[in-house]
């Protein structure tokens, strides 16, 4: 096969990876793709979606297969185009890919079809948004895409103001509204899906850190780290959120007249009274691809590709037994800003764990450095949770730049 994966991180570092290692050698291709994909798949080179869509046909391309969120909504919507091209797509639809884009979207979908999320308001300016803030810790989401970014959990009315401001103010990340949201309480866990039509398996479930800093302070990020594994939930909270949360997902979808073929990822918080969703993603999480994927064992081509042509074949795959413990080492200045430039030392010294890079670049002298936010992601793989973490920390050491950040408490906190 010729398949082509759009986007350019980690996350699409470790899909080109799982795809590479199937059965069969297929022809990967990579847009915009990074010099690290560029060892796996050959990067496309254009200007914008049309001219993808049209790339794709000329060079037959059998499968194209989402990573980054952004295609999916940006113009006419990357499977929308590709629907109307022939090429099978793993990723939704313009009109459903909204579960992501618009945070109001999403909780309407949510309160429509009874599935359990936290109270809310939807305010269109700041003197909304401020008279809605009436308990704290608080809640406030921009409604629409931020690079993971457009979440603050404010423990004061003096930070939810200055919130507000920047986000409907100063307009740091557009226009949008935003949302005040209940806070709730209790350890998250990322429920992954593919969701072909009425069909549905469940994958591997997950536990990302979002705050930059160890005890879960600081900022949120796109996410510093990451925790998988089939032991991370007991059968009976899976099937409780199988029954509560993922079944009248997949339902709704169908009631509301819309069809969805692509990962669907769950951000769930586990409160006292059950599991409640926070987010949805329209696509493999990040990091938590960087964690999952690793353990996935199979014929992922085949399946991705059968799936995107409405046929769910769940044996395709299995995901092995253990734990997968995923670091990511993020630049100075993250998550306000980046350093770009910075040399990364000591990645040939990594030994039995996985290297993604999540931002980075060769420079004239072929070297890797820093060019993001999240840099990389250092993956390593243990029969319990301990012997996984122990790992992923050895081999992460030994990589080292100017300004790195890193948690020291990845698989340990939520844990202990």
């Amino acid at each position: 096969m010729k398949i082509l994966v759009t986007g350019k991180g980690g996350r699409e570092h470790a899909l080109i990876t799982a795809l590479s290692e199937s059965p069969q050698k297929h022809e990967l291709f990579a847009y915009p793709g990074s010099d690290a994909i560029a060892s796996l798949a050959t990067r496309v080179d254009v200007p914008g979606l049309p001219e993808l869509i049209a790339w794709m046909q000329k060079n037959g391309i059998d499968l194209c297969v989402a990573g980054e969120e952004a295609w999916l909504v940006k113009d006419r919507g990357l499977a929308n185009l590709c629907a109307e091209a022939g090429i099978p797509c793993w990723g939704p639809l313009k009109e459903i890919a909204q579960l992501e884009a618009s945070k109001t979207f999403a909780k309407k979908f949510l309160q429509r079809h009874g599935i359990p999320t936290a109270g809310f308001t939807i305010c269109t300016n700041a003197a909304e948004a401020k008279a809605a803030l009436t308990e704290t810790p608080i809640v406030l989401k921009f409604d629409g895409l931020a690079a993971g970014k457009g979440v603050a959990v404010c423990t004061s009315q003096e930070e939810a103001e200055l919130f507000i401001d920047d986000v409907m103010e100063k307009r740091c990340f557009g226009p949008g509204d935003l949302l005040v949201e209940k806070c709730l309480t209790g350890p998250e866990i990322s429920v992954f899906a593919s969701v072909c039509d009425e069909s549905y398996q469940i994958l591997m479930p997950a536990r990302d850190y979002k705050r930059i800093r160890d005890n879960d302070q600081g900022p949120n990020t796109g996410g510093m780290g990451a925790v998988a594994s089939l032991e991370l939930a007991e059968p009976a909270l899976m099937q409780r959120i199988e029954r509560e949360i993922v079944q009248p997902t997949v339902q709704g979808i169908l009631k509301d007249g819309l069809k969805y073929r692509g990962f669907l990822y769950f951000g769930l918080m586990l409160t006292p009274t059950g599991p409640q969703v926070i987010e949805y993603n329209c696509r493999f999480g990040d990091p938590e691809a960087e964690a999952v994927l690793p353990m996935l064992r199979g014929d992922f081509a085949t399946y991705a590709l059968e799936a995107a042509k409405g046929n769910l074949q769940p044996d395709l795959i299995q995901f092995a037994p253990g734990w997968s413990i995923c670091l990511i080492s993020a630049s100075a200045g993250y998550p306000a800003s980046s350093r770009n430039g910075d040399v990364i030392s000591g990645l040939e010294s990594v030994s039995g764990a996985r290297v993604y890079h999540c931002g980075t670049k060769r420079n004239a002298s072929g070297q890797f450095e820093t060019n993001g936010g999240r840099v990389l992601a250092i993956v390593a793989q243990g029969s319990t949770r301990v012997e996984a973490r122990d790992k992923a920390y050895a081999e992460s050491a030994k990589v080292t730049f100017d300004g790195m950040q890193r948690r020291s408490d990845i698989g340990r906190m939520h844990f202990e």
